[in-house]
This record gives structure tokens, C-alpha cells and sequence, in this order.
């Protein structure tokens, strides 16, 4: 059996399974897609994960949509390590993975909003309530993996700039690499107060670019000089003497 013929006859045989399995309503972009897909997925849950990644920047949009809505859990602030807190700045904050401010099953982990069937973020079916069973969004989770690997998304991206550097204006290189127009220590360093569902955005694609790697490659060679006359910086401190001349003295 050459690979043509097993493709044919493996998408009839996922093409029966899914309409078996769809319901009454369903989302007619998500049952486009599947239809279209070189490998038909042959579940509606596995159409609509198929959807989402890949549609990742509208995954994007909407998870920090669903999380505006939701907002910032009262008494929460990013902080680093703990209980359901990441341990490091460049992990996006996400409040409601803290057992603290966790909403339980039928509740998205990530923006907090209720979770329905296939993991949809409306209630298509007229429920009234949502799917206990499911701990997360489909988008949500496309987009989580989209902000703690946004290099694997390129392509995208590119695409987004038309192919051309953010930089230079330069036509993009196969070696273009994905950076991020505001370096995350400095988010964590001048942003850690702001709002939740904002900072966010530091994660996703309004903070996001691809620059040829020559040019990636000076940026992060001024981000690292500024982070060490920082660093230096922090190591003095100035105050004044009897005579009301500013003195430095190391801490």
C-alpha cells in the first residue's frame, strides 16, 4: 500500500468517526479545518486542539481575552517559587495554578474562565454549566505553549512581519530567531505590580519578534551590558556627609 492510498484510506475511516461523534453544534471554523487537514483528527476534541494550534496568535488573543475577564485574584501578586508559582521571571505568572486562588475542576487553570465541552470557552450546547471533567481551555492551553516556547511558533510569526526583520527591515533569514522586544528581567524588574491579565502581554505575541540572528545577537549584547551597570549599581549607595557632599560607599 503506497502512502497516498493509506492517507485516503485512513481520512475516510477518521472522516466517519468524527461526524459519529459530532454533535448537533459544533464550531463550523474548527469542523473546516479538521476537514481540510492532511490527516483528518478523528475526534471533535482532537479537532478543536488541532484548530487552536494551529491558529496559534488567535489562541493568543483569546487566552489573554479570557484572562482580562477574569482579572487579577484579590490578594494575589507575582511572586517567584512557592506553591504553584513559577520559578523563574521568564515563566508567564498564572494565579489560578496556585492552590491559593484555584477555581476547581470546570475552571481554565491558566485565565480563570469557565471550561465547556471539547474544552470551548462558550457554552455552544446551552449547558448552563461547565464541564467538570476539564481543568483548562483548548486556546489556553495552546497558548500557554506558545508563551514558554515562543521560538517554536517562528513561522507564524514571520509570517505576521512579512517575512522581514523588525530591526534592520531586512528580508528574514532561515537563522531568524524569535526575541522579545522588552527582555523579561526587565519586566520583572519594572512591571512586577502591574496587572495580571497586562503582563500577559509581555508573554504573547504584542512583545514578540523575529530579528535576523546578527541582530539578535547586538541586542542581547546591550541587555547584558545594562543588566551588569545594574548589577554594579546595586552595590552602592549614596548619602551624605557632615559637609553635604554626596559619598559612595559600597554596601
Amino acid at each position: 500500500m503506497t502512502t497516498s492510498s493509506w492517507r485516503t484510506l485512513r481520512n475516510v475511516q477518521a472522516r466517519k468517526r468524527l461526524e459519529k461523534a459530532l454533535p448537533a453544534v459544533f464550531p463550523v471554523p474548527v469542523l473546516q479545518h479538521a476537514l481540510a487537514r492532511p490527516l483528518i483528527p478523528p475526534t471533535p476534541r482532537l479537532a478543536v486542539e488541532s484548530y487552536w494550534r494551529n491558529h496559534i496568535l488567535r489562541a493568543d488573543r483569546l487566552a489573554r481575552a479570557l484572562a482580562a475577564r477574569s482579572g487579577t485574584p484579590e490578594g494575589w501578586s507575582w511572586q517567584l517559587g512557592g506553591a504553584g508559582r513559577a520559578g523563574s521571571f521568564r515563566l508567564p505568572p498564572a494565579p489560578f495554578r496556585d492552590p491559593a486562588f484555584a477555581r476547581g475542576r470546570g475552571a481554565c487553570c491558566i485565565c480563570g474562565q469557565p471550561v465547556y465541552r471539547f474544552g470551548w470557552h462558550r457554552d455552544l450546547w446551552a449547558r448552563g454549566a461547565p464541564n467538570t471533567n476539564a481543568g483548562w481551555h483548548a486556546a489556553c492551553v495552546a497558548a500557554w505553549k506558545f508563551w514558554i516556547a515562543p521560538h517554536a511558533q517562528v513561522r507564524a510569526l514571520k509570517l505576521r512581519q512579512r517575512h522581514r526583520c523588525t530591526t534592520t527591515g531586512k528580508r528574514l533569514l532561515k537563522t531568524a530567531e524569535v526575541d522579545h522586544l522588552l527582555p523579561l528581567y526587565r519586566v520583572w524588574r519594572e512591571h512586577r505590580d502591574a496587572p495580571w491579565p497586562e503582563l500577559l502581554g509581555y508573554w504573547g505575541a504584542p512583545n514578540l519578534q523575529v530579528v535576523n540572528r546578527a541582530a539578535h545577537v547586538d541586542k542581547c549584547r546591550d541587555e547584558a551590558a545594562e543588566r551588569s551597570r545594574t548589577v554594579q549599581l546595586a552595590r552602592f549607595r549614596v548619602v551624605e556627609d557632615e559637609s553635604g557632599f554626596s559619598v559612595v560607599e559600597e554596601e
